[in-house]
């Protein structure tokens, strides 16, 4: 009589075809990798909280495989009313193969606070041209060193606010959709920010994301909280 394998076997031989063998997934030293699949545009943008969030997730998410990321803000230059301090530089600091660099202006364009308007397009201006550069340099295939400069190539690059950028005017649409038309094919691009719709990227975009509000306590008077905002 043949033995007849029973469930177990049967469940242990299927876990053994998949990728994680069944596995439950543990943390494991970071080491420079190669991303097999990146080379997607992603545009998140809307009028609800989570759109800078959910890039620093993924940045956090690629650098952990060890892929090289690099943060490039624009518009977040700083308001009197947060603190001088971010809690995404802080953490970005310990992760090995993440960089940040800001662009932004001290307050917000077109908001009457004192700040320099000329100030803020010159700032986004010079923000699009950092970024023009990491993009030019991007067109590794391989393993790039975690403590390398950005202006050597990245993984994925993110241009936090760009698009909030663009709404103000600040920087030209146009500018972006060469960006986005010049890009290496393995770099991952994600553009961030804008409360209105920027159909220049979405209409060329691989992965749109509209973050919509239905409820959020600023409109009850909340100011930014230390931790969530910033």
């Amino acid at each position: 009589m043949t033995d007849q394998p029973d469930d177990s076997d049967e469940q242990a031989d299927q876990h053994a075809r998949t990728p994680g063998k069944g596995r439950t997934p543990t943390a494991r030293e970071i080491t420079p990798t190669a991303p097999e699949e990146f080379g997607l545009v992603q545009v998140w943008w809307g009028d609800g909280k989570g759109k800078t969030t959910a890039a620093l997730g993924m940045g956090f998410r690629a650098a952990g495989h060890g892929h090289r990321v690099h943060l490039l803000q624009f518009m977040k230059g700083g308001t009197a009313s947060v603190e001088d301090v971010r809690g995404e530089y802080n953490a970005i600091a310990e992760m090995p193969g993440f960089t940040y660099e800001n662009s932004g202006h001290y307050g917000w364009h077109g908001f009457l606070d004192g700040s320099d308007d000329d100030e803020h397009r010159a700032r986004a201006q010079g923000g699009l041209s950092r970024a023009r550069d990491v993009v030019d340099a991007s067109d590794a295939d391989g393993e790039l060193p975690l403590d390398g400069p950005a202006e050597d190539g990245v993984h994925m690059l993110i241009l936090d606010e760009i698009l909030y950028a663009a709404n103000r005017g600040l920087v030209d649409p146009e500018d972006i959709v060469s960006l986005v038309e010049d890009k290496p094919e393995n770099l991952e691009l994600v553009l961030t920010g804008g409360h209105d719709e920027p159909a220049f990227a979405t209409e060329r975009a691989d992965l749109v994301s509209e973050v919509r509000k239905r409820t959020h306590p600023i409109d009850a008077g909340q100011r930014a909280r230390k931790g969530t905002e910033y």
